[in-house]
């Protein structure tokens, strides 16, 4: 069995106060919406986890029915941070769930074949990551504003979600990140810990995600499109 789990408990504070970037309306629905369509097409997933803030429980209930998402879905209380977020949908899968695949809400635009990619490289590997080469060139800074050095961007590359993996690989990670108390900005930092291998798989196609309020335009072109 192979779960999703969305996370989209986050503020989104870099939109402004107020803004719950996940409901802005972009190419005709909210962007979590786009979201969740993804995972709810996509052939290999058999359950959706939302890991929520406990106040939009029943706004993420009526999108739900709005658009008639069709595969069994549990919406989960977040955490203080994202991995704790993370870690309580990790709790809430289904007892027979064997990959999870863990995706920001924020992302819309993932393609089925790049989500289908990351649980092929989690069945081989025990963890894969959705990537993009960098290709802009890199400068480290002086710890101000003043280059100090460029860093060779041949063996760079940009993270993103879908990040999948075998359940029991990422409850270790994050159980041991837990232990140590230590905070990470992306799971496959958490197998980075435990020395368990992540595959980058990569996709020629964009997969943003929304930050701030520019980069909805480009989002509706690639939505629409």
């Amino acid at each position: 069995m192979i779960s999703a789990v969305i996370v989209a408990a986050g503020k989104g504070a870099r939109m402004g106060p107020g803004v719950d970037k996940l409901f802005l309306e972009v190419a005709g629905r909210p962007v979590v919406a786009h979201t969740w369509q993804r995972f709810d097409n996509a052939a290999c997933i058999d359950e959706v986890i939302l890991v929520v803030r406990d106040t939009v429980q029943p706004a993420f209930t009526a999108l739900a029915e709005k658009f008639f998402f069709k595969k069994p879905y549990r919406l989960i209380v977040g955490g203080k941070e994202r991995q704790d977020s993370v870690w309580n949908g990790l709790q809430a899968l289904d007892p027979a769930a064997e990959i999870v695949v863990i995706q920001d809400g924020a992302r819309p635009c993932t393609s089925e074949k790049l989500i289908a990619d990351t649980v092929r490289a989690a069945r081989e590997v025990g963890a894969g990551v959705a990537a993009q080469r960098v290709t802009d060139t890199i400068k480290e800074s002086d710890g101000g504003t003043r280059v100090a050095r460029t860093v060779d961007r041949s063996n760079l590359w940009a993270v993103q979600t879908p990040q999948t993996f075998r359940v029991e690989v990422i409850r270790r990670a994050l159980a041991a990140v837990r232990q140590k108390g230590l905070s990470v900005t992306d799971d496959t930092a958490a197998c980075t810990l435990i020395g368990q291998p992540v595959e980058l798989v990569g996709s020629a196609a964009p997969n943003p995600k929304v930050t701030v309020a520019t980069d909805l335009p480009y989002l509706e072109l690639l939505l629409r499109a």
